[in-house]
């Protein structure tokens, strides 16, 4: 089910309608006026020669203007030339050769002149040539001999025509030469071959030039190949091969460009035309070509890919299209790559090209010429064909560039002025002509015209109008009300008035008035809104089995003032309503469904305004019926003919055939795939295996389904015979250091050709003279043991029946069984490359050592212990391997900031060998994890409670938290608030800004790496809001007029300014905190301030203080806790450095359920220390 959209030209239309409104205002042609050129002929002319030349020009003026004609930029008198002669009423040449005389002799530059009273007019000068189809100069052309695999290049010449010929390639019996990625014609005509085949000799090559204007075809002599190959016969079957060159013994090459040669080329176009760059290149197998643009990418919607990959061109080229491209050619074997330097270039083109200026007596006016280009045109302007400057002078006339201004025109101003633009790839010409009039309005479309329109369609309104000066135009409606301008309505330039969507209350009667000083004219158009054509209900796609009954719906609403038609397509054609359906008003119904009905149906809902289209598919299935009737005819031996008749294809053509077959002896009931046959086949010949009891039946396939499958043929049985195949994918492996396993896949009933299938198994040590050792084997696996530990042997299965033995058997390799290494990777190197990953490198291992297949280095790793010293961690061994015979690999996923031990291995087949020497390495600092167990409480409408616990894995020292919180009510999201936490901070409270909205918060970890992941909670959302809200409100109000409570918040306010006060005196004389008393914590014995238990930080601010960081499971807040670090530490291990910060490891402090590790942190800055100390 589909709605279609308007037919395109209803766009199209509607835009040259909007396109047709800004054209300047014409004077009616029953005024006088200068000339205009109306019609001419293109710039380059060419014409052909066996008919009359024509040079086009035509004009129109009051009076009407007369011509004349410049050749070569001379005076062109046609009176003297009996062959040439002017239309009537118009200034087009005719040049007639019925009488004799060549073409070539009025090849030259023309230009024509229309002339009247008021000004002359020119065309552009058209370069008139004669078409050309020289012949092809004869010759005689060697066999081209080339060796298969090889470029080769046919170059074409071909004789230069005008216009250029198209070129193409064929055979001398006119057979088109097959093109492909391989095998492609250039941009030049030139025929490319990548690589040369055997088989491209099959045919001769012509090239081929068809020139336009006399429509002939000119052939070159043919080229004849000649391909020397290493193999000789030409199989077809090759051409498809994967490997097709090496099965013909091809050596195979890298890309090299056969054009254009080089690495580098430049290439220029001009602005507007399309940009074909080409790279073809040869190599084997056949290069892909691909396409890019240096710092940027190909402009899709103008780019296309052409000649299998090897052109790129690039229509409607702009400036911004200049740069560097370059083409990639790549095959297996390797890469090349070949860059264009694009430059742009531009003939000119208008900016502002120069209009009629229509100008009463006295007023001002301008013409303006404007036009870019690369390089820059130059302008000069001409009045009436002669160059400004030889004009008589004008004093209301001043010429400033590319602009003419006229001040205080009169009657004697009237003229036509040409503006020509150039450079060196072209010119632009254009002729605009200052008439002076003094004219009223007037209008110059019919009175009371009547306007029907679509509702919520743009309309656009005309009133043409004339007047000098220009007159002014109004819009009224219902003849009242203001001028109609702006919002939904727009007035253009020529009177029309557009109506941007209409609705109902735009119907009315719309008056036009065009004023001047001279007078007023108007007109009235009367405008009727009327609802839009839809289809409400469309028809849907529907599948239908053959005989049933459809039923298409359409039901339409549309205005009912207007004509309502309703008819149905099918297949975008119109449908013939026969006996078997019924068209009502609002379906279509069609009766026993046939395959013929299949197909799309449109319904279409028209009136005289306008349409509305609704598709639906049916699609009528059927599988096909089962064949019948199989019959088995031609016994032979190896084959036998099976015919059946086809079943019903149920209006869905059968396309293909498969033949199974059955055998009583091996998978007795079990059907399998004989052969598949096209499905216009009813017979077939089917080949056949020795002793096998065949059972034949048939399926067949159409584009629905398979049938179900025929009733069995009658059973046939081969012949025995000797079998012609040995059994597949033989191997020899060890399953134990001293044996190996001989298996092979046993062959199934239609290679056994006989009874008693069994298999003759040989083997022997490879690179020596030992005879073989063979057994007979029913199964399919045999053991040989006694053997040595991993050497090669040379293995053959042969395959045996009553009838006698297969085929000589082809020789496998196999290998005994595989001991352990024994030796380890010595040199082992580390190098950590960041807090997770490590990068390994060491010496291979002799191959003697290991004793088997080399299957990787192995390096086992483990964690020894945290940098952080009372951090337990496991320390379970880990592995990486590097498969095959690596010298350097990378080990990932470590912990960071934790102490590792390593050990490298070899791996074979059997196991590890022995181990390297142990390795230590230190991973650095990392993120930490995200911290455990955030929760968020909201005890009251005023608070909300955040607590978490220290991250799992630290991965380093912690330095602190970051919370992210933001509000949010309902879509509403307030500012994002950032609050930084000391690392030993594992709570915060949080005053609500209102008590309606909730919150959104994001907690991280902070090492000196950086932040680490986030943990993110909601706030719980109240489960009644409106009446806590109103509590709140009130308890509020009743606590804030209380006189005990405005007495309490000033003693508090009082209390901490005399506390700030004290601190900034203490600070300002460096005065010392005592700490031992308040932290019991021990100093190291290097401490300079150990003797008073203080420490002094007024000579650096950033300094830390000694004991103010507590341990990483404490809950020490800001305000809480006086216990010591001990006490959180459980041992008391921590020690401070010599610039006093602590330095100290934080043991393992164990809940109940689980054991958590804990991470040191840097001492807090002073502020921290003080909250500490409160």
């Amino acid at each position: 089910m589909a709605r279609q959209q308007p037919p395109p030209w209803v766009h199209t239309a509607f835009l040259f309608c909007l396109l047709s409104l800004s054209e300047a205002i014409e004077i009616p042609m029953d005024l006088s006026q200068p000339p205009t050129i109306t019609k001419q002929s293109v710039k380059d002319h060419i014409v052909d020669p066996r008919d009359n030349i024509l040079i086009e020009c035509e004009a129109k003026g009051n009076p009407a203007p007369s011509f004349h004609w410049t050749r070569n930029s001379r005076f062109f008198n046609i009176a003297k030339d009996p062959r040439v002669s002017m239309r009537r009423r118009s200034g087009t040449l005719v040049i007639d050769f019925r009488s004799g005389g060549r073409p070539e002799e009025y090849e030259g530059e023309y230009q024509c002149f229309a002339r009247n009273k008021f000004g002359t007019a020119l065309s552009n000068r058209i370069r008139l040539q004669v078409s050309k189809s020289p012949l092809w100069p004869k010759e005689n052309l060697d066999p081209v001999v080339v060796q298969e695999g090889a470029p080769l290049t046919l170059q074409c010449n071909p004789p230069p025509g005008l216009p250029s010929p198209v070129i193409f390639w064929m055979s001398s019996s006119m057979e088109p030469i097959t093109q492909d990625k391989r095998v492609s014609q250039g941009h030049n005509g030139d025929l490319y071959f990548s690589n040369v085949m055997l088989q491209d000799m099959q045919t001769d090559y012509s090239c081929n030039a068809r020139f336009h204007f006399t429509h002939t075809i000119q052939q070159k002599n043919p080229f004849n190949l000649k391909v020397l190959t290493n193999h000789p016969y030409n199989d077809s079957s090759l051409r498809n091969h994967p490997d097709m060159y090496s099965a013909r013994g091809v050596a195979e090459r890298t890309p090299s460009f056969m054009y254009p040669q080089g690495t580098a080329s430049s290439q220029m176009v001009l602005r507007g035309m399309d940009l074909l760059l080409e790279c073809i290149a040869s190599g084997v197998p056949t290069p892909d070509i691909a396409w890019y643009k240096k710092g940027g990418d190909l402009p899709s919607d103008k780019a296309k890919f052409e000649n299998f990959n090897k052109a790129l061109r690039i229509t409607n080229v702009s400036e911004e299209d200049s740069g560097e491209y370059f083409c990639l050619a790549s095959n297996k074997m390797g890469s090349i790559r070949h860059t264009i330097s694009v430059r742009v270039k531009a003939a000119p083109y208008w900016l502002d090209e120069p209009k009629n200026l229509i100008l009463a007596p006295g007023e001002d006016g301008r013409l303006v010429c404007r036009a870019n280009g690369n390089p820059k045109p130059t302008v000069q302007w001409m009045v009436n064909g002669e160059p400004l400057q030889s004009a008589p002078p004008n004093p209301n006339r001043e010429v400033a560039g590319d602009t003419i201004i006229f001040r205080d025109t009169q009657i004697s101003s009237r003229a036509v002025y040409q503006c020509n633009t150039s450079n060196e790839h072209g010119y632009l010409l254009a002729n605009a002509f200052v008439s002076v009039l003094d004219v009223p309005p007037r209008m110059l479309s019919p009175r009371n015209q009547l306007i029907r329109v679509i509702l919520y369609n743009r309309t656009r309104l005309d009133c043409p109008f004339f007047g000098s000066p220009i007159p002014t135009l109004r819009w009224f409606k219902n003849g009242q009300g203001s001028n109609l301008d702006g919002g939904n309505y727009h007035v253009y330039e020529n009177g029309s008035l557009e109506i941007k969507m209409i609705r109902k209350e735009d119907q009315g009667i719309y008056t036009c008035v065009a004023t001047n000083i001279l007078g007023k004219a108007e007109n009235q158009v009367r405008l009727e809104v009327k609802d839009p054509t839809r289809i409400y209900r469309m028809p849907e796609d529907q599948v239908a089995r053959r005989g049933t009954t459809v039923q298409l719906e359409c039901r339409v609403k549309h205005d009912p003032s207007l004509k309502l038609t309703v008819y149905w397509l099918k297949d975008d054609e119109p449908l013939y309503i026969g006996n078997r359906m019924k068209k009502e008003e609002d379906s279509l119904t069609i009766f026993g469904v046939a395959e013929r009905d299949q197909g799309s149906y449109t319904c279409v809902a028209s009136t005289e305004l306008d349409r509305d289209l609704a598709k639906a598919y049916l699609t009528v299935l059927g599988r096909p019926d089962r064949p019948r009737d199989l019959e088995l005819t031609d016994l032979a031996e190896r084959s036998v003919r099976l015919t059946w008749i086809p079943g019903d294809d149920n209006n869905s053509p059968i396309t293909d055939y498969v033949v199974q077959f059955e055998e009583d002896q091996f998978q007795p009931g079990v059907w399998h795939d004989h052969s598949k046959f096209p499905g216009s086949v009813n017979s077939a010949v089917l080949q056949l295996s020795p002793y096998v009891n065949y059972q034949f039946r048939v399926i067949a396939i159409n584009e629905v389904g398979s049938s179900h499958p025929s009733l069995p043929s009658e059973r046939y049985r081969t012949s025995g015979a000797p079998p012609e195949s040995n059994p597949s994918d033989v191997k020899g492996e060890g399953t134990r250091k001293n044996n190996m396993e001989i298996t092979w896949t046993p062959m199934n009933a239609t290679s056994a050709f006989g009874p008693n299938l069994r298999y003759i198994v040989k083997w022997r040590r490879r690179e020596t003279r030992e005879t073989w050792n063979n057994v007979t084997v029913w199964g399919s696996r045999y053991v040989v043991g006694q053997t040595p530990v991993y050497v090669p042997y040379e293995i053959r299965v042969q395959a045996e029946n009553d009838f006698g033995k297969g085929p000589e058997p082809d020789t496998v390799i196999g290998y005994s069984g595989e001991d352990y290494p024994r030796a380890a990777p010595t040199d082992v190197k580390i190098r950590v490359l960041n807090s997770t990953a490590i990068s390994l490198q060491w010496n291979r291992v002799y191959s003697d050592t290991v004793q088997g297949q080399l299957r990787e280095y192995r390096a086992y790793y483990w964690r020894e212990s945290s940098l952080l010293k009372s951090l337990w961690v496991s320390q379970k061994r880990q592995q990486a391997g590097f498969p095959g015979d690596r010298l350097r690999g990378v080990v990932s996923r470590l912990f960071p900031y934790s102490n590792y031990k390593l050990e490298m291995v070899v791996v074979n087949g059997r196991g590890d060998g022995p181990r390297s020497e142990t390795k230590e390495f230190t991973t650095p600092e990392g993120v930490p994890s995200a911290p455990r167990r955030f929760r968020v409480r909201q005890p009251n409408l005023e608070t909300i409670n955040l607590e978490w616990d220290h991250p799992e894995h630290p991965n380093g020292i912690l330095i602190g938290y970051t919370l992210k919180y933001v509000a949010f009510n309902g879509t509403k999201v307030g500012k994002q608030i950032v609050e930084n936490f000391s690392p030993n901070q594992t709570k915060f409270t949080m005053q609500r800004a209102d008590p309606v909205s909730r919150y959104r918060f994001s907690l991280s970890a902070r090492t000196q790496v950086g932040s680490g992941e986030a943990v993110t909670e909601e706030s719980p959302a109240p489960p009644n809001e409106a009446a806590p809200t109103a509590a709140y409100t009130n308890n509020q109000a009743d606590i804030a007029t209380q006189g005990w409570f405005i007495g309490l918040m000033c003693a508090v306010a009082l209390l901490v300014l005399t506390l700030l006060i004290v601190c900034f005196i203490k600070r300002s004389r460096g005065g010392k905190y005592p700490v031992r008393e308040k932290k019991d914590v021990p100093l190291g014995p290097e401490d300079p301030k150990e003797e008073d238990g203080s420490f002094d930080y007024s000579d650096e601010d950033n300094k830390p203080l000694q004991g103010s960081q507590t341990s990483l499971d404490g809950t020490i807040k800001q305000q809480e806790s006086d216990d010591s670090l001990v006490d959180y530490g459980e041992g008391g291990e921590g020690q401070f450095n010599e610039d006093g910060s602590f330095i100290g490891q934080y043991t393992v402090k164990k809940d109940k359920e689980e054991t958590e590790g804990n991470e040191s942190s840097e001492a807090t800055s002073p502020v921290n220390a003080i909250y500490s100390l409160a």
